[in-house]
């Protein structure tokens, strides 16, 4: 499915666009992705101050944290993972995802670069407000916190050894959707919707 370019040399990345400047605007490196949300998140925490009660604006953190981790397995899955004959659709899927399966340890290409996660972020911090009011502010602070952890843990399961318990699952989890079956093991962050939604690899054979 991911074969509509190929790097070169080992050591030379993919080039999606021809333009240079487009091609600029798909990369980020880890530190600027750490500035950018560290400055974004408190201005979301912000602008939801006083909007409800302190332990109302947690409740509903804590469902858009899990409205998060259930959109990303789907999107991952279901739009990432799209098979689908349509070139166009094809080619919006190769720059979405699949030039990340294509080169998959490329560590300026492992976080979602802020010029596309930023108007998606704002789009959805909209549409919270617009059905729920101004608490939809708390809602899309656990949304979005969501998305910068699985992000980071993403990263991580790529470019760092990832130790202990919890870090070595992850990463094996995720290593195994590359390496084992690219159709299977979907979620990053929340593994257990793969086993809810029986899309966990439970062997190692192809």
């Amino acid at each position: 499915m991911y074969d509509m370019l190929a790097p070169q040399a080992p050591d030379q990345r993919l080039v999606l666009f021809e333009s240079t400047w487009l091609e600029k605007l798909t990369v980020v490196s880890a530190f600027w992705f750490v500035v950018t949300w560290s400055v974004m998140l408190p201005l979301v925490a912000i602008a939801g101050w006083g909007a409800v009660a302190p332990l109302t604006g947690l409740g509903l953190a804590a469902v858009g944290l899990v409205a998060w981790s259930l959109f990303e397995y789907a999107v991952h899955r279901y739009l990432f993972h799209w098979n689908t004959q349509r070139l166009w659709a094809k080619r919006l899927i190769f720059l979405l995802h699949g030039n990340h399966h294509a080169q998959s340890d490329d560590r300026l290409r492992n976080l979602m670069p802020p010029i596309l996660s930023i108007p998606i972020a704002l789009s959805i911090w909209a549409m919270f407000v617009a059905v729920i009011g101004p608490a939809g502010t708390w809602l899309f602070l656990g949304f979005i916190v969501g998305y910068v952890a699985y992000d980071l843990v993403h990263y991580a399961c790529h470019q760092w050894p990832m130790r202990g318990a919890l870090g070595l699952a992850l990463k094996r989890h995720h290593m195994r959707h590359h390496h084992v079956d690219e159709e299977m093991n979907y979620a990053i962050t929340g593994i257990f919707w793969d086993r809810i939604f029986s899309s966990r690899i439970t062997s190692l054979r192809r």
